[in-house]
């Protein structure tokens, strides 16, 4: 679904979108698993790969509140599928370059060979790291800052505390022209919650995706900061109890949800039918469109609608749990959930109205409602940990990248594969 030309990955498919630069990161991660499994030959992975490199060096990087596609080595949270532009008033997203970097930088070390193409795609993957610069993007050092946007200049929110952005802050410290501040990782882990939830001791965010997301590119067994070492586990221990966490929330089922239980569970931000609150079955119950759904010590977001992604993306963290949920999934909800390119985004069984329009999906009488969309930054996380699970892939490859052993590093973390890994600058 990349546009054939930039490569640039859509927000959503099949329904007409624009980019996402995240999903574009899943998407250049997702070419080399396509070579690993016979599906594309190496020559095309790295060709479409450096295609997508090539683009984003080659776009417009200016102030200019439109045609540009990003400024100071970032890019833009969406942009035009055919231009690259900004898409609309959106913001320079630090994050989300993050994820595009963290796609580029897997490219680089598993594109090794001595072609043209793959040596070209080295480079190019080099270029765009050295130019993102995290001095910049920290306007309240150490923190980093969310992003900017010409009209009203540097976003007034820093990232800080336990959430997705933890490839964000290894990415930056581990910079060898811009690095951001030293300080920064304690000053992220400065806003970390830990708590319980339904009987697992873990840091606290409710959606699932900000235990994926770091997970798809690093492989955290066995490696710590003080933080976690201090409490007797690592990061992967940690998203495995919020997985753990989340599977019981959906058996005991506080707010008797439609088929929640062992064969339906998962939390995260995915679309969702409608937003308003509507009477069913006699009960008065609330929705959501978009929405990032989740279940924690903080905090319950919860409208009844389940996301693959959220079991999906945690199955290298609890396989024993995901994998019959996976299965049981797709048996109970046939095509209705599992189309061409597997899991649709979601759906929700407890809203079954049939004459109220919804923003996305469809409502099936007798089941309730189901997407009709792929979502890049849910897919991208069932791919790639699936792929972790069954061969390491990703992390592997990763752990090769100076980049990012230099980043974790920076960021205080030891132990395990870490060191053992080649030195790095300082």
């Amino acid at each position: 679904m990349s546009h054939p030309r930039t490569g640039l990955c859509p927000d959503r498919a099949p329904s007409p979108s624009f980019a996402s630069s995240a999903a574009t990161g899943f998407g250049l991660t997702a070419w080399p698993i396509g070579v690993e499994r016979g599906w594309i030959t190496r020559e095309e992975g790295a060709r479409r790969a450096l295609a997508t490199l090539a683009f984003f060096r080659e776009a417009p990087q200016d102030t200019t509140a439109a045609g540009a596609t990003g400024w100071r080595g970032f890019y833009y949270h969406f942009v035009d599928m055919e231009t690259g532009h900004r898409f609309r008033d959106v913001e320079l997203s630090t994050v989300d370059t993050a994820l595009l970097l963290a796609g580029a930088l897997f490219c680089q070390s598993y594109f090794d060979g001595p072609s043209a193409v793959e040596d070209s795609l080295r480079a190019t993957a080099e270029a765009l790291y050295h130019a993102a610069d995290w001095t910049w993007a920290s306007p309240r050092p150490p923190l980093i800052g969310h992003g900017w946007s010409p009209e009203d200049g540097q976003l007034p929110y820093d990232w800080g505390g336990y959430n997705e952005a933890a490839i964000l802050y290894i990415i930056a410290l581990g910079s060898d022209t811009h690095p951001c501040d030293p300080a920064a990782w304690d000053a992220f882990r400065a806003g970390y919650k830990w708590g319980a939830f339904e009987g697992q001791e873990h840091l606290g965010f409710a959606p699932l995706f900000g235990h994926q997301y770091s997970h798809v590119w690093i492989d955290f067994r066995g490696i710590a900061d003080d933080f976690v070492r201090e409490r007797g586990l690592d990061y992967f221990e940690n998203s495995r109890r919020a997985t753990l966490s989340q599977h019981a929330y959906a058996l005991r089922n506080p707010g008797g949800w439609t088929g929640y239980g062992p064969r339906l569970w998962g939390l995260t931000a995915c679309d969702g039918p409608v937003g308003g609150t509507f009477t069913i079955d006699g009960r008065e119950r609330r929705f959501e469109t978009y929405w990032a759904r989740g279940a924690s010590f903080q905090y319950i977001n919860d409208d009844g609608t389940v996301c693959p992604s959220a079991a999906g993306g945690s199955i290298a963290f609890a396989p024993e749990l995901v994998v019959p949920t996976l299965k049981a999934m797709r048996d109970d909800h046939g095509e209705h959930l599992y189309a061409e390119y597997g899991f649709l985004d979601a759906l929700n069984p407890t809203f079954t109205l049939t004459d109220v329009p919804v923003q996305h999906g469809r409502v099936v009488p007798g089941h309730g409602w189901y997407d009709t969309d792929y979502l890049g930054i849910d897919q991208g996380p069932i791919l790639a940990m699936i792929e972790n699970w069954r061969s390491g892939l990703v992390w592997d490859v990763m752990k090769k990248n100076p980049h990012i052993v230099r980043g974790l590093r920076r960021a205080g973390f030891s132990g395990g594969w870490l060191d053992a890994a080649p030195a790095t600058a300082p």
